[in-house]
């Protein structure tokens, strides 16, 4: 089975997009990499300044707020790019579309 230029152009673009998003992520998570090993990095050693030992200033929740918060965003954003959603599955929409079809033929059905 041969595809037209139309699906062969619709496949391209769909491919690109998703790449698109794929670079998006990537880059968002080296971006998020390296500026909280910046930030980690001065925060302890702010803090190792101020007289705290290194375990009191590497393990305090300022060290890592950053971090986590942002962290629990590039969460999601990558469970968007790698189509990850165990709440609304591909299944679950499904089931959800041909429930409402057949109410709406149900319906129609009792009008005849």
């Amino acid at each position: 089975m041969e595809l037209n230029e139309f699906e062969k152009s619709d496949k391209l673009l769909r491919a690109q997009k998703r790449v698109k998003k794929l670079k998006g992520f990537y880059i968002h998570l080296i971006v998020y990499l390296l500026v909280n090993i910046f930030i980690s990095t001065t925060t302890v050693i702010a803090r190792m300044n101020g007289g705290e030992t290194f375990n009191e200033a590497f393990f305090n929740f300022a060290s890592f707020s950053t971090a986590i918060f942002w962290g629990i965003g590039l969460a999601f954003h990558g469970a968007k790019v790698f189509n990850y959603n165990p709440f609304f599955s591909r299944d679950w929409e499904e089931r959800q579309i041909r429930k409402y079809v057949d109410k709406d033929k149900k319906e129609e059905d009792k009008f005849r």
